[in-house]
């Protein structure tokens, strides 16, 4: 594995290289489109402004990528914020462009400033995403990433060693843990396979377990009863080693914009918001699903015609199967689906799940259902009986986005925090749908839903839609 700065620094040279490759590209081809190929060669002699213009703009660029950390080791591999940067720092570029030759009255090609901006910033987040297609890969195998320790509680720390493991991509590989005045719960961790560098107490007992894991980085976690002195020691020493410090509040499933920061008196005050799906939000996600639904079943027609043939001819039995599923606040709709099984399918359901063991479980599936028909099985591997629920859409009983619609007997097996899942309407697609579909445990389909419920935002929504595609066509997890 590489060291802690040699990952980093050879990591950042790589964005520095691409960076300048994406900018020069962009400059020179939107130079080259604009004025010509032949300008371009007879620049020197003739019309040398837009030439010192175009190396200006390209260097300013690249200058500013630096200065916006949008190399920082903290923000590659998983996230928005990466991205975010590089957006707003060509943004920023190009708006002082405008600004300054509206002030100085020096017209400033549109044609080539068009095609400069949209092509080189498209290109830098391009280039981000392939890097970081090759650092997701070796962070999955435990390169590039930030060796650290944690420390707090067994129960907050096993908890956060889960939690980085199931997210590998963003860069932090748990090796070692310090339980400071832990006397139970320790099979917890050491369960995880990670090395307990012991219970004591204090600065120099920290230190010691740090020198002897040679970490990158500390977690404090949720347990850690240090004093704020103490804390503000232990920063110092790991200032002087160059290994950072992470402070882990006791949050879970928080997503980066609900999380604010404000400094009062010295102490770094956090404000988690909950995002409310009312009023301008509520408009915007109901237009945003008649939009995207409506012109889905305009494109998609022909092919409701070819499926609706295919289950209509293939086994007796209606075209459409309607079930009857828990929605918005616990109200009952009817969830359409092409036809995937015979009829009479549902007055089967409860003695197949007897005979497997799983009767009395939420999340209920029949493994190897002989209900299903031939042309069932091609459908559901690729979602297709699904279609039809973009008509639940239209009428408003469901989204496109949302947590998985579920019968009214798993509902029923629901805690006080799932219940929280019904406070937004169900979805045709949704977390669940990208992260493993029915391979997911009940636990971790509606920790999902909840993450979805607690953090929505109409860009995830967006982002949650592309992925399914990916999800659908790869019939990860279809039964």
């Amino acid at each position: 594995m590489l060291n802690q700065t040699g990952w980093r620094s050879r990591l950042e040279h790589i964005l520095r290289v691409t960076d300048a490759f994406v900018v020069i590209w962009a400059v020179a081809g939107a130079y080259a489109i604009r004025f010509g190929f032949d300008d371009l060669a007879r620049a020197r002699s003739q019309d040398t402004d837009y030439l010192w213009l175009s190396i200006a703009l390209a260097i300013v660029w690249w200058l500013m990528l630096e200065l916006w950390g949008t190399r920082e080791h903290r923000i590659l591999g998983s996230g928005s914020e990466e991205y975010k940067r590089v957006l707003a720092t060509s943004a920023w570029l190009f708006g002082f462009v405008a600004v300054i030759s509206y002030a100085l009255k020096f017209e400033t090609a549109r044609g080539f400033v068009g095609l400069a901006f949209p092509v080189g910033t498209l290109g830098l987040v391009i280039a981000r995403w392939l890097v970081r297609q090759h650092l997701a890969v070796d962070r999955r195998k435990g390169k590039r990433s930030s060796r650290v320790l944690i420390v707090g509680g067994p129960h907050a720390s096993a908890h956060l060693i889960n939690s980085l493991r199931r997210e590998p991509g963003a860069g932090y590989f748990p090796v070692a843990a310090h339980l400071p005045g832990a006397n139970s719960g320790l099979h917890r961790v050491t369960e995880l396979g990670v090395i307990v560098t012991g219970c004591e107490t204090g600065v120099e007992a920290l230190l010691g377990a740090i020198q002897d894991t040679g970490v990158d980085a500390v977690v404090i976690s949720e347990g850690v009863h240090m004093h704020p002195e103490e804390l503000r020691s232990l920063g110092w020493e790991l200032a002087a080693r160059d290994i950072g410090m992470i402070l882990a509040p006791a949050l879970t499933d928080v997503a980066g914009p609900r999380i604010h920061t404000q400094p009062v008196a010295g102490l770094p005050l956090i404000h988690v918001s909950t995002p409310k799906l009312t009023g301008g939000k509520r408009v915007a996600k109901r237009t945003f699903d008649v939009t995207i639904a409506g012109s889905l079943l305009i494109a998609l027609a022909p092919v409701f015609l070819a499926l609706a043939f295919l289950v209509k001819s293939t086994s007796p039995g209606p075209i459409f199967y309607r079930q009857e599923r828990v929605g918005l606040r616990g109200t009952t709709f009817h969830m359409l689906k092409f036809r995937s099984m015979r009829q009479n399918a549902d007055a089967e359901l409860q003695a197949l799940l007897q005979a497997q063991g799983s009767a009395g479980r939420p999340l209920f599936k029949v493994q190897d259902d002989p209900r299903i028909t031939p042309i069932g099985h091609f459908l559901r591997k690729y979602s297709l009986d699904e279609l039809p629920q973009l008509l639940n859409v239209i009428g408003g009983s469901m989204s496109l986005v949302g947590p998985r619609p579920q019968r009214e007997g798993e509902v029923a097996l629901y805690d006080d925090a799932a219940h929280r899942r019904l406070y937004v309407s169900p979805g045709m697609s949704g977390l669940w749908q990208v992260s493993g579909r029915s391979n997911l445990s009940w636990d971790e389909s509606i920790r999902l839903d909840l993450y979805y419920v607690e953090n929505w935002s109409l860009m995830g929504d967006v982002l949650i839609l592309a992925k399914t595609f990916k999800a659908v066509f790869a019939s990860t997890g279809a039964v």
